[in-house]
């Protein structure tokens, strides 16, 4: 059955959907000796998919990690700087599971893994915002804290209004909760820089009703168990490809 080449990569565990297409346009894929495009189809079991030069596989054993990924780590597979990975950490996991989503460089706390590229692409979907809960500590003037819960633009986006709960408070620092939709690249620190405000501290606490284990220590990491698969599959049912 032919199926298009993106959802073939996802189902290999090798990427979500939306990067499946960017490394086909890279040129990164070949059917058959031939370049790939975006749109192409393919049978697994007629024709040879080469990605990077080596032969995808077939569908293997799903799996599915929490991280707490500490600072210091960069959200990726391989980093050109030389810059330690969150795939170092989860090495011994016995797979090839790529990050869902992001957490920058200097952020700590949860991140999920997995090589189920349709839960990946799920829950990276545009239009599927699933609420992500940081703690935050920050510095600077107090009184523009209420700002973050305000309608605002970054890189010309338009960004849905921030959850904000003040947890602690002095005089010119404080903790925050803040809960946000989208996720964008650096969202939090941008909004922070954009009311005056500096960010000295990021954790990731929760994806929607899912939070960190508190029993993990920075660095460590577990499978998921299966009311947590179940409520991820739950958040993802229902978005179209």
């Amino acid at each position: 059955m032919e199926e298009r080449l993106q959802k073939l990569l996802a189902q290999a565990g090798l990427c979500s959907r939306r990067e499946a297409e960017r490394w086909i346009t890279d040129g990164r894929v070949t059917v058959n000796g031939r370049t790939a495009s975006v749109g192409d189809k393919a049978d697994l079991r007629r024709d040879k998919i080469m990605v990077d030069g080596r032969p995808l596989g077939g569908s293997e054993e799903k799996r599915y990690l929490m991280l707490y990924k500490p600072r210091g780590y960069v959200t990726t597979l391989k980093d050109e700087r030389g810059r330690k990975t969150v795939a170092d950490l989860v090495r011994g996991c016995g797979a090839r599971v790529v990050p869902v989503g992001r957490l920058d460089y200097n952020s700590e706390g949860l991140l999920l893994l997995t090589n189920d590229g349709d839960l990946v692409n799920g829950l990276t979907h545009p239009r599927h915002e699933v609420e992500k809960h940081y703690e935050v500590r920050v510095r600077g003037n107090m009184d523009n804290i209420p700002r973050l819960s305000e309608p605002m633009e970054l890189d010309g986006y338009a960004i849905r209004p921030a959850g904000v709960v003040i947890m602690e408070r002095g005089e010119d620092t404080a903790k925050i909760r803040m809960t946000i939709h989208e996720g964008r690249n650096r969202q939090i620190r941008k909004m922070c820089e954009k009311v005056g405000l500096e960010v000295r501290r990021l954790k990731r606490v929760a994806i929607g009703d899912m939070p960190l284990d508190p029993k993990l220590k920075s660095g460590a990491w577990r499978e998921l168990t299966q009311d947590e698969l179940a409520y991820l599959q739950d958040l993802c049912a229902g978005i179209e490809e």
